[in-house]
C-alpha cells in the first residue's frame, strides 16, 4: 500500500507538487509539528523489542552443524527462508520506489540517497525488515527447542526427494543460507555407495566423487545400477568409493580449504589410507584443485596420498553462462527505473560467480568490496599440483568431430571445450598432456556423470594408475556411434 499511493503520488502531481513531495520525504527543517510526530512514531516502532513477546530464544554457542540436513532442519530452514524472502523482496520494492521518486526529480544522488534512509519512508521500510527478521528468528528457535528436546537418533532423515532440493537450494544461495545461520546449509560429509554417511575405518586406495553445482552425493546414482562408483568398484574391488556432499554455494576457494582441513581429518584417523584420487564433474574439478592448492600450501599429509585428479566438464576457466548474466545485470544495473531489478543478479549465490572465470583462490574475490570476482586478467594463475597425474574430460553436444569456434564455445551447453580441458587461456592454461585429455561428443554437461563412455575412460585410468607413459600420445576422441574409444 505505501508502495503504491507513493508511486501515484509521485506522477499525478504537477511540478510544485512533485517538489512538495520531495521536501515531505527529505524535509529542510525538520522541526513542523506532524514531521516530528511522524519520527517519535516510528522510534516507538524500531524501540519494540519482539524478542520480550516470544521468549523462546535457545542456546546455540555459534557451533556450526556437521550432521546431514534432517526434516526437522528441513522445516526450521524453510520457516527462515521465508522470512528473508520478504526481506529480500523489501529492498528491491524500496529501491525502486527510492528511484521512481527521485530520479524524475533529478535527485538521483549520494546525498539524496543517504538521506532517504532517515526519511519516514525509509525508516518504515527497516522496520518492516527488522519485524520479519525477528519473525522468522522465533519461528526458528520454536523448532530448535523441539530438535533439542526430541532425541536426534528418533528424528527423520529427509527424502533424497527434498534432499535434492536442499542441495538445489544451496547452490543458488548456499552463502546467504551460512550467513543467517539457516539450517538448510548443508554440511560437508562424505557418503559411501549407499548412501550412508562414512563411519566405518578405511584402508587402502579411496576414491573421492566431488559433484557440480545444485547437485549432491545423490546425483551420482543411477536407477539402472551402472553408475560410476559400481564401475570403479567392481573393476577395482579393493578400493573403496565415497561421495563427497558440500555446499555448492559458498566460495570454491572456502569449499577448497574446508575439504582440505577434511581430507587431513580423514588420513589422521585412518592412518592405513594408502591412495586419494579424486574425481570432480564441473565445479566438483574446481573445489576438488582448490583443495589441493591449499593442502599443498599448509604441507597436509593428504596431498602426498594424492595419485589422480579426474575432472569431468570442470569450468576450469570460467562458464560462458555466468559471463553472460553478469553482463546482462551490469546492463539493467545502468538501466533508468529499471536498475534497481538488478538486485535480484545480486541474489545468486557466491559459488556461482566463482564460475564466471573459474576462480579458485581467496585472493580472486577477497580484496573487493562488492560480492564479484577478479575480471579475467587480474585474477591469479594456479598451477596443478605437481605429482600428480592429472586428467581433463570435455564434452560437445554435436555427434561428430566438427573443429568449428561455435562448436568449442558451445562445448557441453554449460563449459566451453577449452576452458574443460584448461587451454581458454594463455596465463592461466593448465599444462595437461594430450594423452590425458577426452573429447567426447554427443555428451552433454550434465550426462557426463552417466555416460557409459565417459565412465569406461574414467576407470581405465583409475586402473592404469598412472604407469603408462602417455607422453606423444594423441588425445583421446570418442563418438556416439563408436564400437569404443578411438585414440
Amino acid at each position: 500500500m505505501l508502495y503504491t499511493d507513493s508511486v501515484n503520488d509521485g506522477y499525478a502531481h504537477n511540478g510544485a507538487n512533485d517538489q512538495h513531495e520531495l521536501e515531505a520525504h527529505f524535509p529542510s527543517e525538520p522541526s513542523e509539528p506532524s514531521h516530528r510526530d511522524w519520527y517519535e512514531q516510528i522510534d516507538q516502532l524500531e524501540a519494540i523489542d519482539i524478542e520480550e513477546i516470544v521468549k523462546l530464544q535457545a542456546d546455540e554457542g555459534g557451533e556450526t552443524t556437521t550432521h546431514p540436513v534432517h526434516l526437522t532442519d528441513f522445516f526450521e530452514g524453510l520457516a527462515q527462508l521465508a522470512t528473508m524472502g520478504v526481506v529480500e523482496v523489501t529492498d528491491i520494492v524500496e529501491a525502486i520506489h527510492r528511484e521512481v521518486i527521485l530520479r524524475p526529480l533529478g535527485r538521483f544522488n549520494e546525498n539524496q540517497l543517504n538521506n532517504w534512509q532517515r526519511s519516514i519512508t525509509g525508516r518504515l521500510y527497516g522496520t518492516i525488515r527488522q519485524v520479519m527478521i525477528t519473525v522468522g528468528d522465533n519461528l526458528g528457535s520454536v523448532l530448535r527447542v523441539y530438535k533439542k528436546i526430541v532425541n536426534r537418533k528418533t528424528v527423520q532423515p529427509l527424502p533424497d526427494s527434498l534432499k535434492k532440493l536442499v542441495n538445489v537450494l544451496n547452490g543458488v544461495m548456499g552463502d546467504h543460507l551460512v550467513n543467517n545461520q539457516n539450517a538448510l546449509a548443508i554440511p560437508m560429509v562424505l557418503y559411501d555407495k549407499e548412501g550412508n554417511a562414512q563411519r566405518s575405518g578405511l584402508s587402502g586406495r579411496v576414491v573421492i566423487l566431488c559433484h557440480g553445482l545444485c547437485m549432491s552425493h545423490l546425483s551420482w546414482q543411477s536407477k539402472k545400477g551402472n553408475d560410476l562408483s559400481e564401475a570403479i568398484s567392481i573393476s577395482q574391488p579393493d578400493t573403496t568409493v565415497l561421495m563427497l556432499d558440500y555446499n555448492t554455494g559458498r566460495r570454491i576457494s572456502r569449499n577448497g580449504r574446508q575439504l582440505s582441513k577434511f581430507l587431513q581429518g580423514l588420513v589422521d584417523d585412518n592412518p592405513n589410507i594408502s591412495q586419494i584420487d579424486l574425481v570432480g564433474h564441473s565445479m566438483g574439478g574446481l573445489v576438488a584443485r582448490s583443495a589441493l592448492f591449499y593442502g599443498e600450501q599448509d604441507h597436509f599429509e593428504w596431498v602426498k596420498r594424492v595419485g589422480n585428479l579426474i575432472t569431468l566438464g570442470s569450468p576450469h576457466h570460467g562458464a560462458v553462462l555466468e559471463r553472460i548474466g553478469n553482463y546482462v545485470q551490469e546492463i539493467i544495473a545502468k538501466l533508468p527505473f529499471a536498475g534497481s531489478l538488478a538486485k535480484l543478479g545480486e541474489m545468486r549465490s557466491a559459488g556461482i560467480i566463482d564460475l564466471r572465470h573459474g576462480s579458485i583462490l581467496d585472493a580472486d574475490w577477497k580484496t573487493l568490496d562488492q560480492r564479484s570476482v577478479l575480471p579475467q586478467d587480474f585474477r591469479h594463475p594456479t598451477k596443478l599440483p605437481s605429482g600428480i597425474k592429472t586428467y581433463f574430460v570435455a564434452s560437445a553436444l554435436v555427434e561428430t568431430h566438427f573443429d568449428s569456434k561455435m562448436t568449442n564455445m558451445l562445448g557441453d551447453g554449460l563449459v566451453s571445450v577449452a576452458s574443460a580441458l584448461g587451454e581458454d587461456d594463455v596465463e592461466h592454461a593448465l599444462f595437461v598432456p594430450e594423452g590425458h585429455k577426452a573429447m567426447f561428443y554427443s555428451v552433454s554437461h550434465m550426462n557426463l556423470i552417466h555416460s557409459r563412455r565417459v565412465r569406461e575412460q574414467v576407470v581405465e585410468w583409475l586402473l592404469d594408475n598412472g604407469h603408462s607413459d602417455y607422453t606423444g600420445k594423441p588425445r583421446i576422441y570418442s563418438y556416439p556411434r563408436s564400437l569404443g574409444l578411438l585414440l
